[in-house]
């Protein structure tokens, strides 16, 4: 028999003949004890060798080589020593295998990720006892096998044995791992029912679960009710509120943290500190942000670290503290991918973009959140060209863009207009995986599809656009106020208030920016009643206040229809001082009806806000013409003149047969203007025989001082 097993284990080839102590006569005094002790040892130590030789001595002595209680102890050394092979062929050697035995090979294959071995050796097990679901139930969770962990564990509820608290909290794991939070409720509810409510070590799971879920309401309780708090529930809750919101309750919680007087004082660590500071950058909140690194500077532990440091200088980038983030960057002993990025999004949103480059040139290595954010630097300047260059540029690296390289860039398309590079972008879109027509709540895909529809519309495809909107079977608010305001924009008033209506059938609540497109829509489309209506029902009905937004897009309304004495009422009203924009719209409300008292105040008020604008002196000046006072005609140029402003030209682009031909006004530069000018000639006369002479007027008036 002890041939057979030694053939089988076939351990001689690695365990020298020395290395085996002897066995003398007195062999029959050693007992389970002695054998026990010395694989606790060996256990102790971790060392696959020593192991070995107490094997032999075991395998030397035949009343021990049947012993199952060693074989168990055995399979554990080997387990804690890193050999599951060897520990497998022992217990392949045991011939009356019992539940310890069992347990102890399924807790080394799912201690070491045989996920597949431990599920057959489970389904093997005779009388399986708490211990045996505990371990598959925690080792399916730790190899990502959530679905599977909780599979076992509702196995586990129809059986006679009793749920403890390591299956409890391996289980909210597994919920953790699928962003189940509804299924965490009814593992909660049932932890609720049992005498493990009060445990610590669960009330951390619960914690955890329904912070990482998203739930920091349902976490806040948990936190409230737990009798013993350490730094990493702290932590816990500290950083679901950070990342979830309301994230001001993080900076609430950390003061309640620090000035706690009870005799469990919690002294916070890097980690409690790193999600301060992303608090403080998420507010911007640079007082409370400086604080936190005074207390940084003055640990020589906190100083060198590296998360808090990235922290840091994500912290001054995104409060506009460039510099400081600058100074705290170049001190980093080393510089990680993450500081980097920080960097080129604080530059880039201190409008130094070719800083922001040059950083990002200077990146020995780069991620798609580096892309992503000189991408975003760029279309937040304006300069959405050079996005799409580099967008061009992430495509031939072979980075696979996210859904906000996506986002970006096509806002960068809709902005240019250029709908047919927004159509190859939705191809790459397609191409990425990216689903509109799922059940599924994914914000990604959602977020894409809002990012396709708004370029749609602001490239003027409405049918794509719509296409795009019927084919999105989640919809939420920002999609809604998409398709409200992209028809407004593009004069379908009257299909932007269907939308409206729609979308409070469905059940979605409106915000400022929906009330905007509501607003703007009943001022293309005439409706001047309907728009009086929707503005009152904005407080009375949807308690929205109004912004200086929506009285901008009421003068703009009252001012087409030429209802000025409802526009000083409006105005009156405003409780704020009233801004350009709204002053902007009331002028050219007044050139439109040839208000020219009205104008006159309008335009004063515009000069006292911004004397720069040119645009503001031309329709004076025009007013002016209209009613033939010349003298102030000439008055207005000088003052534009004493004042150095010059009249920007106007310009206008097309693109044909993806070249794109830009035209400015009085542009002699083109080598068929005449053609050109003759054809705008034509097309104003045909106007004014179709709409009559006094709307045509402007145009004809540009043809003469083209002087083509």
């Amino acid at each position: 028999m002890i041939g057979g097993i030694q053939r089988s284990f076939s351990i001689t080839s690695t365990v020298t003949r020395h290395e085996i102590p002897t066995i003398s006569s007195e062999s029959n005094h050693l007992n389970p004890t002695v054998f026990s002790r010395l694989l606790q040892e060996c256990i102790k130590c971790v060392s696959i060798p020593r192991t070995r030789r107490v094997h032999c001595r075991i395998l030397m002595v035949p009343q021990f080589t049947t012993e199952t209680f060693i074989h168990n102890r055995l399979i554990e050394a080997y387990s804690k020593a890193g050999s599951v092979d060897d520990a497998g062929k022992v217990f392949a050697g045991i011939s009356f295998k019992n539940v310890f035995s069992w347990n102890a090979i399924l807790a080394a294959y799912t201690r070491f990720g045989f996920i597949d071995r431990a599920i057959e050796v489970f389904e093997e097990i005779p009388m399986r006892d708490q211990c045996s679901w505990n371990s598959i139930i925690s080792g399916c969770a730790q190899a990502g096998l959530f679905c599977q962990a909780v599979e076992f564990f509702v196995r586990m509820t129809s059986s006679e044995v009793k749920i403890g608290t390591h299956a409890f909290a391996s289980v909210l794991s597994a919920c953790t791992g699928i962003m189940d939070a509804d299924l965490g409720v009814q593992i909660h509810a049932k932890v609720t029912k049992t005498p493990l409510s009060s445990d610590v070590f669960l009330g951390s799971a619960l914690l955890d679960m329904y912070s990482k879920c998203r739930r920091p309401t349902e976490a806040q309780v948990i936190f409230d009710k737990m009798p013993f708090k350490n730094v990493v529930t702290w932590n816990t809750l500290i950083t679901c509120y950070e990342q979830n919101g309301p994230v001001i309750k993080a900076l609430e919680l950390f003061f309640k943290m620090t000035t706690t007087t009870h005799e469990n004082v919690v002294i916070p660590d890097e980690l409690t500190l790193a999600s301060v500071v992303s608090a403080c950058a998420g507010l911007s909140a640079e007082r409370e942000g400086r604080q936190i690194h005074t207390r940084v500077i003055k640990s020589d532990k906190l100083r060198e670290d590296l998360i808090l440091s990235n922290a840091l200088v994500d912290m001054y980038s995104k409060c506009g503290r460039i510099i400081e983030a600058r100074r705290l960057f170049d001190r980093m002993s080393v510089k990680t991918m993450i500081a980097e990025t920080s960097m080129i999004t604080g530059y880039a949103k201190a409008a130094s973009v070719d800083v922001a480059r040059s950083v990002f040139a200077m990146m020995p290595e780069r991620n798609v959140v580096a892309w992503n954010a000189l991408i975003a630097g760029y279309t937040q300047n304006d300069n959405h060209e050079e996005a799409l260059n580099l967008y061009r540029s992430l495509k031939r690296e072979s980075i696979f863009p996210t859904d906000y390289t996506f986002g970006n860039i096509l806002s960068a398309c809709g902005n240019l207009t250029v709908l047919d590079v927004g159509l190859q972008i939705h191809n790459h879109v397609v191409k990425h995986g990216f689903r509109l027509d799922l059940e599924s709540e994914l914000y990604s895909d959602v977020f894409v599809g809002n990012s396709l529809l708004d370029m749609y519309l602001k490239c003027g495809n409405m049918g794509d656009g719509k296409k795009v909107f019927s084919k999105m079977t989640v919809k939420d608010r920002v999609t809604w106020n998409a398709m409200i305001v992209g028809h407004a924009q593009n004069g379908a008033g009257e299909e932007a208030l269907l939308l409206f209506d729609q979308m409070l059938i469905v059940g979605e609540t409106p915000d400022h920016v929906t009330m905007i497109g509501v607003l703007t829509g009943c001022s293309h489309a005439g409706l001047v009643n309907e728009g009086l209506f929707y503005f009152k029902s904005m407080t009375q009905t949807h308690n929205i206040p109004p912004s200086l937004d929506h009285y901008t897009c009421m003068v703009d309304l009252l001012g087409r229809a030429g209802r000025f004495d409802e526009i000083t009422v409006l105005i009156a009203d405003i409780s704020t001082e009233p801004d350009a924009v709204l002053w902007g719209s009331l002028l050219a409300a007044c050139k439109l009806h040839r208000n020219i008292e009205m104008g006159e105040f309008a335009a004063e008020k515009l000069l006292e806000l911004t004397q720069e604008n040119s645009g503001t002196y031309v329709l004076l000046s025009n007013m002016y013409a209209e009613k033939g006072r010349w003298e102030d005609v000439r008055r207005v140029r000088r003052i534009m003149k004493s004042r150095g402003v010059v009249k920007k030209p106007g310009c206008s682009w097309i693109e044909i047969e993806r070249k794109v031909h830009v035209f400015l006004v009085k542009d002699g530069t083109k080598m068929r203007k005449n053609d050109i000018y003759e054809t705008l000639r034509c097309i104003c006369l045909q106007m004014k025989q179709t709409i009559g002479e006094d709307d045509t007027n402007d145009y004809i008036q540009f043809i003469h001082q083209s002087n083509y």
